[in-house]
């Protein structure tokens, strides 16, 4: 008993001095709570795929949310066990919600045999087994887009079969504009396709700067496409540049408007959580500490997201940044004005 009420009076300690979660409580899956998503995943790893078919039902036309379903099931299946997924499937023929979360998972596991490493230190096994993989993911993509037409997800799932078999940057710009049809203002979309134009990728820094601008310009109020112009800017110079080029005007001029349209967003939006993750890291870096602490207690206990999935140690370089935004956000309560 005396180690229970010790626990909970630290706990209480952490929350009154930082606001934020102890360390050992973090999530690797996610960017941010989402109880029904856990639900499922949880009863996944069990066997069971009605709890992840119940997700898909109530999310309807909700794009942005099938999406990161799709995602995170397809995740699950391609790194764990696909065991319910094929139960799935084998009880429900036809259904276009299984179909979709198949050609998830067959992306994710052709990524997940790749690995992580540079082209040039990636062995011809991993990379022959990665093509083989995005090949035949092309059946699984058209069967669950004929299934239900207008859902933008599968497209979107192709976007990163378009990255990794290098599609002509003519065939990119074709699959974006069936995206576009059916989702005009998709984040998952916008942010999967800023990949493409990046340097690393198929483009170049002014291709994924003018893709990030044009693409948030034309955005309505609450959509998050704000960010996506800092997400270009942090793939185009972070690793060439410290603290002063985060600390620009012009990039402070990008994270104020990001903060703003989040600010805009429903609360609800499932892809808020990813934005508070990167706009938390930016505001750390440009020593705004205690803006940076509200955005991370908005998504504590959660590390999948820019820039901690980057990291082969995401979750200590997640919680490295955080702790030190909590202990320096305290010291900028105490200046004077």
């Amino acid at each position: 008993m005396g180690l229970l009420v010790l626990s909970c009076l630290l706990l209480f300690w952490y929350w009154l001095g930082y606001g934020l979660l102890p360390l050992r409580w973090q999530n690797s899956y996610l960017a941010g709570p989402d109880a029904a998503l856990r639900r499922a995943c949880r009863a996944a790893t069990w066997g069971h795929w009605k709890p992840a078919a119940r997700l898909f039902e109530d999310a309807g036309q909700d794009w942005e949310r099938r999406s990161l379903y799709a995602q995170r099931l397809g995740y699950l299946a391609a790194r764990r066990s696909d065991r319910w997924l094929k139960a799935w499937v084998e009880a429900l023929p036809g259904n276009p919600d299984a179909a979709l979360v198949v050609a998830r998972a067959r992306i994710l596991y052709a990524w997940k045999l790749r690995g992580h490493a540079r082209a040039q230190d990636t062995s011809r096994r991993r990379f022959e087994g990665f093509h083989r993989e995005l090949l035949a993911s092309q059946d699984d993509i058209g069967r669950a887009l004929a299934l239900r037409p207008d859902d933008p997800t599968p497209l979107i799932a192709e976007i990163w079969r378009a990255l990794g078999l290098g599609y002509p940057n003519q065939e990119m710009r074709a699959l974006w504009s069936e995206i576009a049809v059916r989702a005009p203002h998709h984040f998952e979309a916008h942010s999967s396709a800023l990949q493409y134009w990046t340097a690393k990728w198929h483009g170049s820094k002014r291709h994924a700067r003018e893709f990030a601008e044009k693409s948030a310009a034309g955005a309505p109020p609450g959509s998050l496409l704000a960010v996506l112009p800092v997400i270009a800017w942090y793939e185009n110079h972070a690793d060439e540049l410290g603290d002063l080029g985060f600390r620009s005007a012009q990039v402070h001029a990008l994270v104020d408007a990001a903060l703003t349209d989040a600010a805009l967003a429903d609360p609800a939006h499932p892809r808020l959580p990813e934005v508070r993750h990167l706009l938390a890291y930016f505001l750390y870096r440009q020593g705004r500490y205690r803006a940076a602490r509200e955005q991370f207690r908005q998504v504590d206990g959660f590390t999948e997201a820019l820039p901690w999935r980057y990291s082969s140690t995401k979750s200590l370089y997640y919680r490295a940044i955080r702790t030190k935004t909590a202990r320096k956000a305290l010291t900028e309560r105490r200046r004077p004005r």
